[in-house]
């Protein structure tokens, strides 16, 4: 369990300085963050990236962060934030390739990194018994 432990503290903030970095870029030059022109908002309901930017920086690039800074104390909940915020990824990386009609090589990377925070977080909560399926079934065996 420490190893799993271990690689979503790595993950979390591996993702979540790469959302604050991309985040912040986009805070500070919204018509064209990185490089990226504004004319590739035309899907979007945005005309410039700073609401985009202000969301990665402060949801997905806080939240990721923030997760990894309280891993290490071992509370029983952090299983479900953990994969909380890799399904957050996932659905970010997914309204952006709709939004920008384009997928490149780090949305898919970035979309596996969220895949596998969720799929180490539910191993996370099945090794303690959290997972619904585990405390179903104890809750049966109680009653018999």
């Amino acid at each position: 369990m420490r190893i799993i432990r271990r690689f979503l503290v790595a993950l979390h903030l591996l993702v979540g300085v790469g959302a604050m970095a991309g985040g912040l870029a986009a805070i500070l030059d919204p018509t064209s963050p990185l490089g990226m022109p504004a004319d590739a908002l035309v899907n979007a309901p945005f005309d410039t990236y700073l609401i985009p930017g202000l969301l990665l920086f402060g949801l997905i690039g806080l939240g990721n962060i923030t997760v990894a800074a309280l891993t290490p104390l071992k509370r029983r909940w952090l299983g479900y934030a953990s994969g909380a915020m890799g399904c957050v990824l996932m659905g970010w990386i997914l309204v952006q390739c709709v939004m920008l009609e384009a997928v490149v090589a780090l949305h898919v990377i970035f979309f596996c990194l969220g895949a596998v925070q969720g799929c180490l977080a539910l191993a996370l909560l099945a090794f303690e018994g959290l997972w619904p399926g585990t405390w179903a079934a104890r809750a049966l065996a109680r009653l018999r």
